[in-house]
């Protein structure tokens, strides 16, 4: 979620309100100090290396990072001709970048005449994220879009009694399951292997990825398709829900302590898709180097 996509407090589905006597502005920017060493790699050399990032939330959009024109390669900039308009900041220059035989258009870009509200983003560079090859937090590279400190991941172990049906066949039942909570979504109840009927769970093609987690892979029920997931391999920071097993509420009945759940509002997943140049089997190691 983060501040500004999915439920989060400035993006359009927010789930919460401000509580301030009068209407909040329809959209609502926050830019704000990384705090981190980020670097961005493009072909085989280094073209940004910056400790003073600034990071960009847009109602419905991931963080975007912004690099200070200093900090970055003045061989691997080359402004073009192409030029936008954001709604919100004003007239934007669009950048070739290119590092030894390598290039490639519109890959960075740059807002020229900010508003006065918005000095943060003075003579700030942002790269095209799937366009660069690969951007680093100091040495472990960082995947799907810059880090989200608003986005947060917890897993609680819990006793409560947890059964998924499938018509009148009972495809999971225990009391050891682990609740996942993510920011932005409803909790997710992840079961034990051992408390799966496996032979109910038909493995499909195709796999997500989610920058926090790690690949998911699918599973249909009778005839619901995608009903179940699993993290297979999950990323270290959510290692406990590895293999375990999530089930869909809104395509199989789902009880938790008796309570039938229910999918809540805006809860549809924006795809984010893998990087450039890093290819599914790579994203189940990229965090454990």
């Amino acid at each position: 979620m983060g501040l500004s996509w999915q439920q989060g407090p400035l993006a359009p589905g927010a789930v919460g309100r401000f509580l301030v006597p009068g209407p909040m502005p329809e959209r609502m920017l926050f830019a704000e100090p990384l705090r981190r060493r980020m670097r961005v790699r493009f072909g085989d050399a280094w073209i940004a290396d910056s400790e003073n990032v600034v990071l960009l939330h847009e109602p419905g959009r991931y963080p975007v990072a912004y690099f200070p024109l200093g900090d970055i390669d003045p061989d691997a900039l080359h402004r073009s001709e192409h030029t936008t308009r954001h709604r919100d900041l004003g007239p934007t220059s669009w950048y070739t970048v290119g590092s030894g035989t390598r290039s490639t258009q519109r890959a960075a870009w740059q807002h020229t005449e900010l508003p006065a509200h918005a000095p943060e983003l003075e003579g700030g560079i942002a790269f095209a994220w799937r366009a660069m090859d690969a951007f680093y937090e100091e040495d472990e590279r960082i995947v799907g879009h810059a880090a989200d400190s608003y986005h947060r991941v917890d897993i609680r172990r819990t006793s409560r009694h947890l059964v998924v049906r499938s018509g009148d066949r009972i495809v999971a039942d225990t009391t050891v399951p682990l609740v996942l909570y993510e920011s932005g979504f409803a909790p997710r109840w992840y079961v034990p292997r051992a408390d799966v009927d496996e032979s109910a769970l038909t493995p499909v093609e195709g796999q997500t990825f989610c920058p926090y987690k790690g690949l998911a892979s699918y599973y249909d029920i009778a005839g619901a398709r995608r009903a179940a997931w699993s993290y297979e391999d999950a990323w270290t920071e959510v290692r406990r829900v590895s293999g375990m097993v999530s089930f869909e509420p809104d395509e199989v009945e789902v009880r938790l302590d008796g309570v039938r759940l229910r999918l809540e509002p805006g809860q549809n997943v924006v795809s984010h898709g893998v990087d450039r140049n890093l290819d599914l089997d790579e994203t189940t190691v990229v965090r454990k180097i």
